[in-house]
């Protein structure tokens, strides 16, 4: 007998990708839906009329594609909450199936409170503003000067290819430099913290945080308030290139100096390395006497240009005092009301709960002595019960012994008639007995 063939369906991966995409439809994927999160841009290009951003979770990190028309992206703010409307689409790369929203209509912007977190950030960017940056020129100056190299750290995240584009940025100018790479998670503040904390010191003149870019939910980790206020209060040059040039970090606003990418970052030591080497290339007489003739002047310049730099900051200071003062007057108005309308509530919920207390130590009262009652009534019946049985046994053992006594009585009148009848039966043989002799007496005598 010949074996059957057995036969099976035979599928091709876009296939099995096919079957499944086409199996996920639920209402969200075929009706409009309402997503409400903080939007972020992406790229800062367009493709076929639409942007493709992101939209996250308020309460985490959480997001998902955004497809956009330019014209509804144009009234988007970024890192705004908006509620939008508008379809799931599915899209399909190579084994996954990726979900994106396709927005129709901007419904609602959220109005932006400052947070506490926003504050804190806000008091660090003063706080490095009243200490004024370290000039990273004036520090590689010094050291050329002294015919000493620079040292730097460049701390890259694990497993970084980066440092190639930094080396090649900074090109010949690498003979004026002592760079030490270090490595750590670049997306971990706390990991970032250790490596900082193991870098500081008089070993280096310069630190950098250096990254080839990497999706936004990451660039989370450079606006970390601990990673913040410990990277100003180093002594070295601190230099961020963490690769992102739409997006500036907390730490980008706190740095010495800041680079957007790390090619540039090479670079721009490069140019200043160059650019004091050609100072360098000149005669020191020359340098000196075109020193002693500027040195007036340029120290006018310096001090009209500080005393202009100081007049802007102060204006910008007392604008951000402005703006902070209002914000922090409203902030305390939505914060009264919010308490206003919870000691109402708790005012009401203390009524209440002492009304509800009231009525349980009320009916708590009344059980106890209903209870209390209850006991009475079960001693009472108990005592009575007790009574009844006492007295019961009592005319029991009573009625016992009356019917004993009447058996000894009966016993005393049989045994007493019994005692008589036997006198009397000693008598009569005593008498015969007694005549008996008497008559044997007589006899003898006669005979």
């Amino acid at each position: 007998m010949d074996d059957q063939e057995v036969t099976y369906p035979v599928y091709s991966p876009a296939s099995v990708i096919g079957i499944f995409s086409n199996a996920l439809k639920l209402n969200a994927t075929v009706n409009l839906i309402y997503l409400k999160g903080r939007y972020a841009y992406g790229g800062g290009k367009s493709y076929g009329n639409y942007y493709y951003d992101l939209l996250f979770s308020e309460g985490d990190h959480t997001s998902i594609g955004i497809r956009i028309s330019s014209l509804l992206r144009s009234k988007i703010t970024n890192n705004e909450v908006y509620t939008l409307r508008g379809f799931i689409e599915k899209s399909i790369k190579n084994s996954s199936i990726e979900l994106r929203f396709v927005v129709d209509e901007i419904v609602q912007q959220e109005e932006r409170s400052i947070s506490e977190e926003e504050l804190e950030k806000y008091a660090l960017i003063q706080k490095k503003l009243e200490t004024g940056s370290k000039d990273l020129e004036t520090l590689i100056r010094d050291k050329m000067l002294k015919d000493e190299k620079v040292r730097v750290a460049n701390i890259y995240g694990n497993n970084a290819i980066v440092q190639k584009d930094f080396f090649e940025g900074l090109d010949v100018s690498r003979k004026y430099f002592d760079i030490s790479d270090h490595s750590c998670n670049i997306t971990s503040s706390t990991a970032i913290i250790s490596k900082l904390n193991e870098v500081s010191g008089p070993d280096y003149d310069i630190v950098a945080l250096v990254r080839g870019g990497g999706d936004r939910q990451s660039m989370e980790t450079f606006n970390d308030l601990t990673l913040s206020e410990l990277f100003i209060k180093m002594n070295m040059v601190t230099v961020t290139a963490i690769g992102h040039t739409v997006d500036e970090t907390l730490l980008d606003k706190l740095a010495d100096k800041r680079f957007h990418l790390p090619h540039d970052y090479g670079a721009g030591l490069h140019a200043i390395a160059e650019k004091l080497s050609h100072e360098r290339s000149n005669s020191r007489a020359l340098l000196i006497d075109e020193v002693k003739k500027d040195m007036t002047k340029q120290f006018s310049e310096q001090v009209e240009t500080l005393e202009k730099q100081l007049k802007k900051k102060n204006e910008e200071f007392t604008e951000a005092q402005k703006t902070y003062k209002e914000q922090g007057e409203a902030h305390n108005k939505t914060f009264s009301d919010q308490l206003k309308v919870r000691n109402e509530e708790f005012q009401k919920l203390q009524v209440t709960s002492g009304k509800q207390l009231e009525d349980l130590h009320k009916n708590f009262q009344e059980q106890q002595k209903q209870r209390q009652a209850e006991m009475e009534s079960y001693k009472k019946e108990i005592a009575s019960l007790h009574e009844k049985n006492v007295q019961s046994a009592i005319n029991e053992s009573t009625a016992s012994l009356k019917v004993n006594l009447e058996t000894l009585k009966q016993e005393n009148i049989r045994l007493s008639q019994e005692v008589q009848g036997s006198k009397t039966d000693y008598m009569k043989i005593i008498i015969t007995f007694i005549l008996a002799l008497v008559i044997g007496f007589i006899l003898a005598k006669l005979v």
